[in-house]
């Protein structure tokens, strides 16, 4: 049996209401047609397909109609597009009937039916309902038949029951090539590999998948009744134009019976996330997972498991899109797989493992490659009775200092090999020697700033009373090292409107001292002593401080607000103290006093679905540029907490934040009463973490392959160095790789990351991450050691940073197209021959298209009318900066029942796909997705629920304003409490709650998370999708 992940027999390629045609294949650059190379960080076009070559003499054998052959690996599919993403053009806001992606009006007639068409509801039931769908999971044995997908729902009216297909034997028998101009290859290639357990090709008897249904004009083939009320002919090819009433391809002639009414698919039949979640958790879940082996696909980042580093960084630090690596560029342009890592450098190790090992060489610091500056690690090999070393990286081979010899044993290892972290583990750190320093000093301790602002909105709601009383309890738990008793950070403070307030809190004054800065254009930091200082030492001055502040800004009338002079202050402090450090911005309104920054509103709703939309994300001036250059050169780090009640350019101001390595919150319309709880959790946290201060990040590699973009909270002044002003445990870079040569199967691709950076007691030092890739000439191997959550946030990343450069349309169409390529690939050259009507997808992918389809329908790359301009600034600089466990909860979010959970037991309850169709009225249901937490109530959820959550009567009595639970004694309350903990305290942000009841306004926002679901404002469902890029798979294979 051919397993081969998942197989479909629907006619996929068939219109769907909601759909608009494909656009025409892009050429070479994301979307202007005078370039023919990419701007540097964005996603790139991909080679084309070439002609397919015969792999191999065919066997002899009787033929069996019905069935397309793929050749393995064949090298190209003629007529492909140089690109590397075209897929659905731009909503039409202005009416939200309109299908979500319109034909373009230079594209032939498309195949896809009007919406208006009266009978759409009924062309997708019968389109649907003719779906065969089959999954072929890893668990089957090889040669077994294969097994449905779960049973369709009872009122799935579907063609008759296909006979048992019969299954090859191992032998020389041959499924014979369809004379069909869908099979699109010139030469007649060979059968690919039959299955392994893992359904991919490989070594094994051949074995047989579901035969493809019969294509019209020919005779069933063996085992087939004859089919009654569906057609499962050949896809309609853009530019077709259909004729029968409901849009189906083919007339009546070749309808066998009568019309059947609409039917539903079963939605359990395609692949689910939650079922690829929970199987991974029943194999993986407790396990110990150790690095020791070459290329090992590592557990999903949803599934708990204790890792032992044994030679490869921990799952935790890097993660692929793939572990394996083509080893030549025309397998990689074939595929258009990202080659890319996802590298969280300060990621959070669990209690129960093992922390970073700590290296001192004393004065003669780490031990690098004379050639390539790689630094020890596992890949070096000791050679000459250990007085030489090769490295892994460039083959040079240098001399072992004399203070590291050491003999070999009889294997060739150094008899030290475990007693040292850098001979034997994936990661561990050095202490860098004063090579490594600025100016070749060793770095003072960093310092926290926090710039509150003081405007008369801030005053008047109490925002500033609640930060200055905060600050006391938090400034008591600044982080420190393990072996210190007290933390070295130094703070400062500083208010602000119009003017800068700089006040001098040294520890031996009776009362704090202010001084006014009211040259905005030209800031200077009035006072060096006094202006940082030890919380310890001065916590009596600075309470005093934190008490008065409130009191001495209560009548100010002043509302025009500076931003970026506050943020040069607060660097210029930083650099004359010779630190590096954190500025704690509390900012709420658009900066529009006279002063250098000063930003105007462009809310302009006007500039949606045009080419001028990529404006929006932009900043306003090249101040902010000159002003994120600096900071990042004087290690100063800008975190930034916003308060608006309307518009304030985040694409603006929040640019410092993003390319400093910061953090930006916002909460909207803040309400003291219902938003502090949020606020004062994200500023505890952000204060607490644990941070690398001026730090710069190299990633090098093995050769034939070398890092050529980075995605994430980072400032690049050349190709090579990642630089951040801050990188905190929460904080992941996002490094695409190219080929320069050919990669050595033998060898691998090795990869080394490494963070010279300073620690929060001033030392500095080199944090190594390395880990050992695959390399195949089998395209199988790329497919089956894939990641599909890395893949989701190496592509989000990467559509996100094209918005501001390409229209929004062009980079969703590159999106659509190279998944449809990517998928395409994988079905020409490494599935088991089969009717072009199927839609096959590789085992380790099949739940891509239901991530892919929810990054297309997010509010960046898709407009929404009530989302605001600066959330979608806001949501794409969030993105930016996640990791892989980030983006896979954001763009898939975690639906709980709650009202079917085991109160009494430990675990959390299972979480249900993300659509309606799985809410009920009786029911109560969680949604988190990371930034946003909601709780759905049914109209007749049962009052006994409703009395143990929120202790009142029934449905009716339950106050939606409220943002938390209030503390109930029942065993509901209780569960319901500790499974929202237990999903908040994995997540950087705090999740503010909403409470949502069935038919009430605020469902319209809850329901845009139900990401399987057709959007409100364009995006199609998920099934749409699917079709969509069938449609797309078949063009390109024909």
């Amino acid at each position: 049996m051919s397993q081969q992940g998942y197989v479909a027999t629907p006619p996929y390629s068939q219109p769907q209401p909601g759909m608009g045609a494909l656009s025409p294949p892009l050429r070479g650059h994301y979307g202007d047609p005078s370039h023919s190379a990419p701007p540097a960080g964005i996603m790139k076009p991909a080679g084309p397909l070439g002609p397919t070559a015969p792999v191999g003499a065919l066997p002899p054998g009787p033929p069996n109609s019905g069935a397309h052959q793929f050749g393995q690996n064949g090298p190209n599919i003629s007529g492909y597009p140089q690109q590397r993403f075209p897929g659905p053009p731009p909503v039409n806001n202005a009416n939200s009937a309109a299908p979500p992606y319109p034909p373009p009006s230079h594209l032939p007639p498309a195949s896809y039916p009007s919406p208006g068409s009266a009978s759409a509801a009924a062309q997708l039931g019968h389109q649907l309902g003719a779906m065969q769908i089959h999954d072929y999971g890893p668990g089957m044995a090889s040669g077994s038949p294969g097994i449905l997908a779960p049973p369709l729902a009872a009122s799935f009216q579907g063609p008759p029951q296909l006979a048992q297909p019969s299954i090859l034997q191992p032998g020389p028998q041959m499924l014979a090539p369809l004379p069909s101009t869908h099979n699109g290859l010139g030469a007649t290639p060979s059968l690919p590999p039959a299955g392994r357990q893992d359904g991919l090709p490989g070594s094994g008897p051949p074995a047989a998948s579901f035969p493809s249904l019969p294509l019209p004009g020919q005779p069933p083939g063996p085992g087939y009744p004859p089919q009654q009320g569906a057609n499962y002919g050949p896809p309609q090819m853009p530019g077709a134009q259909l004729t029968s009433p409901a849009g189906f391809p083919g007339g009546p002639a070749q309808m066998a019976g009568p019309m059947q009414p609409p039917k539903k698919l079963d939605p359990d039949s395609i692949p689910s996330p939650i079922q690829v979640i929970e199987n991974d958790r029943s194999t993986r879940s407790g396990q110990v997972y150790t690095t020791n082996i070459r290329g090992q696909v590592p557990p999903l980042v949803t599934t708990d498991c204790v890792i032992q580093d044994q030679g490869n960084a921990s799952p935790r630090y890097i993660r692929c899109t793939t572990y394996c690596f083509p080893s030549t560029s025309d397998m990689a342009k074939q595929s258009q797989l990202p080659l890319a890592a996802i590298i969280k450098p300060f990621a959070t190790v669990p209690p129960h493992e093992v922390p970073l090992y700590l290296v001192n060489h004393g004065e003669s610091g780490p031990v690098r490659c004379n050639r390539c500056k790689a630094y020890m690690c596992p890949f070096m090999q000791f050679i000459e009775g250990g007085r030489k070393y090769q490295c892994g990286f460039c083959s040079c081979v240098n001399d072992v200092p004399p203070f590291y010899f050491q003999h070999l044993d009889h294997i060739g290892r150094r008899l030290d090999h475990y007693e040292r972290p850098e001979l034997s583990l994936g990661s561990y750190e050095y202490v860098a020697t004063l090579d490594y320093c600025r100016n070749n000093k060793p770095p003072h301790p960093p310092a926290y700033i926090f710039m509150i602002d003081v405007s008369y909105s801030n005053v008047k709601n109490g925002l500033v009373k609640l930060i200055c009383e905060e600050l006391k309890t938090v400034l008591e738990s600044l982080p420190k090292e393990e072996q210190e008793e007290t933390s070295a950070i130094r703070v400062g403070f500083v208010t602000y409107n119009k003017v800068l307030h700089f006040f001098n809190v040294k520890s031996n004054l009776a009362q704090p001292q202010m001084m006014v800065v009211t040259d905005v254009a030209e800031v200077f930091v009035p006072l060096l002593d006094g202006f940082l200082v030890n919380y310890q030492e001065s916590k009596a001055v600075i309470h005093n401080l934190l008490d008065q502040i409130p009191e001495i800004f209560a009548d100010s009338n002043e509302n025009e607000t500076v931003f970026a002079p506050v943020v040069q202050a607060g660097m210029e402090a930083l650099k004359a103290a010779d630190c590096p450090g954190k500025l704690y911005i509390f900012h709420s309104s658009l900066p529009t006093a006279e002063a250098p920054g000063k930003l105007k509103n462009r809310d302009d709703r006007k500039l949606i679905n045009t080419d001028k939309e990529k404006t929006l994300f932009q900043p306003q001036t090249n101040i902010y540029e000159a002003l994120t250059k600096d900071c990042v050169a004087n290690g100063c780090c800008v975190n930034l907490f916003l308060f608006p009640n309307q518009y304030v350019d985040v694409a603006s101001m929040g640019l410092v934040t993003l390319q400093t390595g910061g953090t930006l919150h916002k909460y909207n319309n803040f309400q003291k009463h219902l938003d502090s709880q949020t606020f004062l959790n994200d500023l505890r946290n952000d204060v607490q973490k644990i941070t690398g201060f001026d730090a710069i990040m190299r990633v090098r590699t093995s050769t034939g392959f070398r890092a050529t973009d980075f995605f994430g909270a980072i400032y690049m002044n050349n190709t090579t160095d990642v630089e951040m002003a801050g990188v905190d445990c929460d904080k992941a870079v996002t490094v695409e790789f190219k080929h320069d040569d050919k990669l050595n199967e033998d060898s691998g691709a090795l990869i080394q990351c490494a963070v010279l950076y300073t620690t929060i007691s001033g030392q500095r030092r080199l944090r190594i991450h390395n880990i050992s890739l695959n390399c195949s000439s089998q395209l199988a191997d790329l497919y089956k050691s894939c990641e599909t959550d890395a893949l989701i946030n190496f592509f989000a990343k990467s559509a996100f940073t094209a918005v501001l450069t390409q229209p929004l349309k062009t980079v969703r169409d590159i999106l659509v197209h190279q998944t449809a390529h990517m998928l395409a690939c994988y079905r020409k050259n490494c599935a088991s021959p089969s009717a072009v009507s199927q839609l096959i997808l590789p085992d380790a992918m099949k739940v891509f298209p239901v991530y892919m389809n929810s990054l297309l329908k997010n509010c960046v790359l898709l407009s929404r009318p009530e989302i605001s301009v600066d959330e979608r600034a806001s949501q794409r600089q969030l993105v930016m900066s996640m990791d892989v466990a980030d983006t896979q909860i954001f763009f898939y979010p975690q639906l709980i029942p709650i009202h079917t959970m085991d109160v009494k037991s430990e675990t959390l309850p299972a979480a249900i796909r993300c659509s309606e169709e799985r809410l009920s009225e009786g029911g109560v249901f969680l949604l988190a997705n990371g930034l946003q937490m909601f709780l759905w109530l049914g109209v007749s959820a049962p009052p006994e629920l409703i009395q143990g959550i929120f202790n009142v009567p029934s449905f009716t009595h339950i106050n939606t304003d409220v943002t938390s639970l209030p503390e109930v004694g029942s065993p509901y309350s209780q569960k319901l409490r500790l499974t929202m903990s237990n999903i908040q305290q994995k997540k950087p942000y705090s999740m503010k709650l909403t409470i949502v009841k069935q038919r009430e306004q605020p469902e319209v926002v809850f329901r845009q998370f139900l990401v399987e679901d057709k959007g409100l404002y364009g995006g199609a469902s998920y099934v749409d999708f699917l079709c969509c890029v069938h449609k797309e798979i078949c063009r390109l294979l024909s």
